[in-house]
């Protein structure tokens, strides 16, 4: 066997095996990593709740695979942060807050992984790294267990059929339970899941693993747990060994029909049969491995890699569609070709932006074909062409120049200018596109504004670059009261922009107190007539248009709806769209509270034309006109966003928590208790929100932590209503005092 192929096998040292790769020409990664066969490529990603040790693990196996020379900490004395943390606001804080992409070599097998944000606030970056991977690492904590961010997680996983390894972090923790965690999986997540390993002993008696497949017991030894040695399970867990085993064998048998006639049949089956049917229930999300360790303490690391590469599924195993677009008809689907032998034509998403110091960084997952330096591509979107001058692969901040990428690579390139979904590819005539990242709607905005006027200029460019590259984070100016605002995913994701417009623009800005994106609706269905007449010198204007305006069913309530229901040419065809565009652009402020109205159907049913004067102008003023009738005449209300909040703390604390959260009107959905600690769940209005961090803390001794997440939107309080709607009013002046009546 050559030097070589033991180096890549894992059969040397990580010392000697970076000596040998070097001596013999090869100076880094990118060198061998590029001509992979699909088989010996794996994208998996690394998610989970906050401070489950999703940047610890990272950093954990990026040593062991050698990527790193040594291991740094998230919080770390030495001040120089974890590896993927590049940014200096995430060292300073211990969070994670872009995901960052690297790649590693573990026995023969190119792993790219995508590191992600656990806090809700940059859920965009967790969604978006789902959406290019094929599998992804699910860490839990093994005291927090399945927590609010871990479901939301699973959620995104469901959504774009990733299938996932569990991995029950933080054993050494005082109060870790990994079998209360492995039921949480089952009851709170819905997945089939079961132990592939057990821990010998947890807390600080943690010494190993027992690898129920090889039924042999791991220890970590030597220096930061690098040396992996296998022995006999100890005698005190043959027994537990032998029924978790068995449990995880029904497990497989419900979910794989093969291995399924195994255990029906009671016939014999070998450590690859078991394997085999491990990798295909996970690749098919119907059987969940669970397996354990703890990344701090370096222990469950390396078994965890081989389960990547067991279990986890290599580009060409999962389905990646194309959409071509044809006139008239719906979307044909094809199926892309994820062969690394550049015969098909290539094609990439563009999952991510980010500014560099040589301009866009833009990130692109390669689903088909081969694209090579000097090639010119063109975005499905603008159909505008680009030449490729250079091409990079990640290695946190790092970048490392290659020459051509394939099918099942992640690569990034400079210049690029497009928008985070584009699908692009060599051939521009067979109209291709991908299905683009789902993008949960802002729910928090702020006033902002910088503190010197001097500074316009930065903040102008701080804002340009921060909007095209998160999604969630919008930026617009209200006229109405004269003020900046910004919008995004919570108080958090705000704060962090506004630091980073500090740090990397020199300009300081002040934020003011958020401002909730509430909603005005009908209550029930109005009708309205009404006939816009205005005669000057020459042609003039006139429309009429007759319909209702309904409120949509609850479910719907953040829709907005127009349907034509006209028959016949009282409303010629061609001035229906002004109608529409009317009506959608009333609906962008509504009257009663300055909000936008949504969970509202226009039926447009009859009206009237004039030969001469009627024109789509009229039109659409005329909507404007039966908008404002109907808000006189209508009977409306307020819609709040309701969040869903989880509230975990000391039990002693439990009665102070639920009287907070029902102060600020909050309806408790659920409690569950566990050794000391007890977790409450509560739908809570947004706009009650604000504040509750300090308030939680202080009643807690600093020991209660939160997490909340959008849930959808529902009616406010009438004495909320009544004070919005008075300090619309306030800010209009009072110009209007009849709307008074007009609220519910």
């Amino acid at each position: 066997m050559s030097l070589i192929t033991r180096a890549l096998q894992g059969n040397l040292t990580r010392k000697n095996a970076l000596q040998t790769l070097t001596r013999c020409g090869y100076s880094s990664h990118a060198k061998f990593a590029e001509h992979r066969p699909i088989e010996k490529i794996r994208n998996i990603g690394i998610s989970a709740h906050i401070d489950s040790g999703k940047t610890t693990l990272t950093e954990r196996i990026l040593f062991y695979t050698g990527r790193i020379a040594e291991m740094h900490e998230v919080r770390g004395k030495d001040n120089v942060g974890a590896t993927m943390d590049s940014m200096e606001l995430e060292r300073q804080r211990g969070i994670t807050i872009q995901s960052a992409a690297t790649y590693t070599m573990w026995k023969d097998t190119n792993v790219n992984i995508i590191d992600t944000p656990g806090h809700v606030d940059f859920t965009v970056e967790v969604e978006r790294a789902l959406r290019v991977l094929d599998g992804a690492v699910l860490v839990l904590c093994a005291v927090g267990g399945v927590q609010s961010q871990t479901l939301t997680v699973n959620r995104q996983m469901k959504r774009y059929n990733v299938p996932c390894l569990a991995f029950i972090n933080k054993l050494d923790r005082l109060g870790s339970n990994p079998y209360r965690v492995l039921s949480q999986m089952r009851s709170k997540m819905n997945h089939n899941a079961a132990f592939i390993q057990l821990p010998i002993g947890v807390e600080s008696n943690c010494k190993g693993l027992v690898d129920l497949v090889r039924e042999q017991a791991i220890y970590f030894e030597g220096e930061n747990g690098m040396d992996v040695r296998l022995d006999e399970i100890p005698q005190d867990m043959r027994v537990e060994s032998q029924e978790r085993r068995q449990e995880l064998i029904e497990h497989l048998s419900n979910a794989d029909e093969t291995f399924g006639e195994f255990f029906l049949e009671e016939k014999p089956f070998s450590e690859a049969d078991l394997r085999a049917a491990l990798r295909r229930t996970c690749i098919n999300r119907t059987f969940t491995p669970v397996l354990v360790g703890t990344a701090l303490k370096n222990k469950g690391v390396q078994p965890l890699l081989d389960a990547v590469i067991d279990y986890l599924p290599n580009p060409g195993e999962v389905e990646n569609l194309g959409f071509i677009e044809r006139e008239g008809k719906d979307p044909e689907k094809i199926v892309l070709n994820p062969a690394r032998d550049g015969k098909d034509p290539f094609v990439g998403l563009a999952f991510k932006l980010e500014a560099g110091r040589f301009g866009q960084l833009t990130y692109l997952r390669c689903y088909q074909g081969v694209l090579r330096k000097g090639d010119n591509i063109f975005n499905a979107r603008t159909n505008k062409k680009v030449r490729i001058a250079r091409l990079v692969r990640l290695h946190s901040s790092q970048m490392e120049d290659v020459n051509e990428v394939y099918a099942g690579d992640i690569f990034a390139l400079f210049g690029v200018d497009c928008a985070s979904g584009d699908t692009f590819t060599t051939n521009p005539k067979n109209n291709l596109a991908m299905e683009s990242i789902f993008v949960p709607e802002p729910v928090v905005s702020m006033a902002i504004k910088p503190n010197n006027t001097k500074d316009r200029d930065n903040f102008s460019k701080a804002i340009a670059r921060f909007t095209k590259e998160d999604p969630t984070f919008h930026f617009f100016f209200d006229n109405d009261v004269k003020e900046t605002l910004v919008s995004g995913m919570g108080e958090l994701h705000l704060e962090i922009y506004a630091q980073r417009m500090e740090r990397e623009y020199g300009c300081p800005v002040t934020l003011g107190k958020p401002k909730v994106a509430f909603r005005e609706t009908l209550v029930g269905p109005c009708e309205f007539d009404y006939l816009h007449k205005k005669q000057s010198g020459g042609s003039g204007q006139y429309a009429r248009i007759i319909g209702v305006m309904e409120p949509l069913p609850p479910n719907q309530n953040t829709l907005l709806e127009f349907v034509d229901e006209t028959v016949g040419t009282n409303v010629p065809k061609q001035f229906v769209p002004g109608v529409e565009k009317g009506y959608r652009e009333m609906a962008e402020r509504g009257m009663l509270s300055g909000h936008r109205l949504s969970g509202i159907k226009f039926r447009l049913q009859d009206g009237g034309h004039h030969i001469v004067d009627s024109s789509e102008l009229a039109f659409m003023l005329a909507a404007h006109g039966a908008i404002k009738e109907v808000f006189q005449n209508g009977n409306w209300q307020i819609l709040e966003p309701i969040m869903m909040v989880e509230v975990t703390a000391p039990e002693e604390f439990q009665g102070a928590v639920m009287g907070h959260l029902s102060k600020r009107h909050g309806i408790i959905t659920g409690t569950e208790g566990t050794e000391g600690w007890f977790t409450v769940y509560a739908e809570v209005p947004l706009n009650d929100m604000f504040g509750y961090a300090g308030e939680l803390r202080s009643s807690t001794q600093g020991k209660g932590e939160f997490t909340m997440e959008y849930s959808r939107y529902s009616p406010c309080l009438p004495d909320v209503q009544d004070q919005i709607v008075r300090q619309y009013q306030e800010t209009q002046g009072a110009s209007q005092p009849d709307k008074k009546k007009k609220k519910n």
